[in-house]
């Protein structure tokens, strides 16, 4: 028998990519590893944030702060100085959003609480 022709013989140097399955996770090293995305944005946009918080606090101040941070997204190209201060507005009612809502629901029972003992106090 006769040795198998070069071209059959692969080294682990000369490995060939394997294709990834659909749906496993895996993709393929030629691919870029960068995030697709339709904007180029340096810096946060804090949305998920901004819709958190019309989630779990306060929606008015919530809304204020999505409507800054798509404010953020849309400018990042044309005018980055204004696209940071939209994003810092976003991050900032977000924060204050849920802050108000926390201290909402640890403020009613408080005072609930200590008007009772009051009104005890008095009988």
């Amino acid at each position: 028998m006769s040795s198998p022709p070069r071209a059959a013989v692969l080294t682990a140097e000369e490995g060939t990519a394997l294709q990834s399955v659909p749906g496993s996770g895996l993709q393929p090293a030629s691919r870029n590893d960068a995030p697709n995305h339709h904007y180029n944005v340096p810096y946060k946009d804090y949305r998920k944030l901004a819709i958190s918080s019309i989630i779990c606090g306060i929606s008015c101040i919530g809304i204020f702060a999505l409507i800054n941070s798509v404010k953020a997204r849309e400018r990042s190209l044309r005018d980055p100085e204004r696209a940071q201060i939209n994003s810092h507005k976003a991050r900032q009612l977000s924060f204050l959003a849920i802050a108000v809502w926390m201290g909402v629901l640890v403020l009613i029972p408080t005072v609930m609480a200590l008007v009772s003992y009051l009104l005890t106090l008095i009988n």
